[in-house]
């Protein structure tokens, strides 16, 4: 089955870009500098091996001691979909700024820690959603990663059993929106938005958060 979906799985161009043509490909640097965090998704729905790629990206990533204690359900269901979406806080610093019915994510992968594997997930949850959002870039999806979640009703929409913890949501789906990165005026991280709608997300500098060897 894995051998199946490696040769299925087709490389499709991120958020409207042809990545051969901006010569950006395999510059991984680059992909990184473009992704921005996606809340808002048009009403495309999500092939099936797109998500088993994104799934299959955390399941190879890097895990404490190779002890692999996260799983995952992938949500894609319209029925179920509404109801994971209600148990998601969207926007900390914005609490209006979260899609509309018409905006919302056509898909979730919703991570798990297996108890009986490990206590606690250590770097796992972070490296592994970062591997879910960054092949949901190239495959041309936006991400979300949500860590504000009603857990015990999110536990309830999805029959999670006990010894299993509920540790991340990331949404996906085909952007609806193209935040950009902003500098950090007077220390002030807030993410905003302009007149024209376009959410600024401020970063700090290299020069602000790289020492060397000391």
């Amino acid at each position: 089955m894995e051998h199946l979906i490696v040769v299925t799985f087709l490389r499709t161009p991120h958020y409207g870009v042809n990545q051969r043509e901006t010569g950006f490909e395999n510059m991984v640097y680059e992909k990184i500098v473009r992704r921005r965090t996606i809340r808002k998704y048009t009403k495309k729905n999500i092939p099936k091996e797109v998500l088993l790629k994104c799934v299959d990206a955390a399941r190879l990533s890097p895990s404490g001691a190779n002890r692999q204690p996260l799983k995952y359900i992938v949500v894609n269901d319209p029925e179920l979909l509404n109801g994971v979406f209600t148990t998601l806080s969207w926007a900390g610093y914005l609490p209006d700024y979260q899609p509309n019915e018409e905006e919302m994510p056509r898909a979730y992968i919703v991570m798990l820690l297996d108890k009986d594997i490990r206590e606690n997930a250590g770097h796992d949850a972070g490296i592994a959603a970062m591997s879910i959002s960054m092949v949901a870039y190239d495959e041309g999806l936006g991400s979300c990663i949500l860590g504000a979640v009603d857990r015990d009703e999110l536990r309830r929409i999805l029959d999670v059993p006990d010894g299993v913890d509920i540790v991340l949501v990331v949404a996906l789906g085909y952007p609806a929106e193209n935040p950009v990165v902003d500098k950090i005026k007077n220390e002030d991280i807030r993410y905003w938005l302009d007149k024209n709608g376009v959410l600024h997300v401020p970063k700090r500098s290299i020069e602000d958060i790289v020492k060397w060897n000391r």
